[in-house]
């Protein structure tokens, strides 16, 4: 009897926006365990993408437990939610060809250790890497574009506001002097950036949270500028 690993990923990248949730996933699997009489030795989940190789720590456990014969199956939504990059799928692949896994079943179709199953698989996966791929180069490529119009790719840095007519950042009359202040202060060589942390929040600077702004990050912000003038 097939013993099954339950695999539910759902990364917290915007291209998983539209993927079920994880309870989601979880629920249609387990319907489709109890209809067919499948075995689920554990539920995995795990939220991190899946376009690199060996980063996940679930996924790569749950690996090791197919090594070991602790499962002898996977059940999960959709390939896609096995890998999206190449390192992970040739793993899988790997562990079918060393008789160490029975299947991938997933909400559509299941993939068995014989060729055809194996082809499959590796073709959808390939097909989420694919995409994968195809989006970085899309937002690369708009990201170059608006950095030709001159607009701000991000949140403006302290000391500059966004403008959301012209996309650019503009000065900030409120916190702007602030930041002049930090600089003049920090050129004396008397102020640590803690110290000017705790000078600069008691004269009025915060972030946009109305938080204080500690050490690290002005420390951040005044070696920053000091490396690109």
């Amino acid at each position: 009897m097939t013993r099954y690993a339950l695999y539910a990923r759902k990364s917290s990248e915007s291209e998983d926006r539209q993927v079920k949730s994880l309870d989601a996933q979880e629920t249609e699997m387990l319907a489709i365990a109890e209809r067919e009489g499948l075995t689920i030795v554990e539920i995995i989940r795990e939220s991190h993408s899946a376009k690199t190789t060996r980063q996940r720590p679930e996924f790569n456990r749950m690996m090791k437990g197919i090594k070991a014969g602790t499962y002898t199956g996977i059940l999960t939504w959709a390939p896609d939610r096995i890998s999206r990059n190449a390192g992970d799928l040739g793993l899988v692949i790997d562990l079918m060809d060393a008789g160490k896994l029975e299947c991938v079943k997933t909400y559509s179709q299941t993939f068995y250790n014989d060729p055809y199953s194996k082809f499959m698989f590796l073709m959808l996966g390939s097909q989420a890497k694919l995409e994968n791929d195809q989006r970085s180069i899309n937002v690369k490529r708009g990201n170059r574009e608006k950095l030709k119009r001159g607009e701000w790719l991000n949140l403006a840095p302290i000391g500059y506001i966004n403008d959301r007519v012209t996309k650019k950042i503009i000065i900030d009359p409120v916190q702007s002097p602030y930041v002049i202040q930090m600089f003049q202060l920090y050129a004396t060589g008397l102020y640590s950036f803690n110290h000017l942390a705790n000078t600069l929040y008691d004269q009025g600077l915060r972030n946009r949270c109305t938080n204080k702004i500690y050490g690290g990050h002005i420390q951040k912000l005044l070696t920053t500028q000091s490396t690109t003038e």
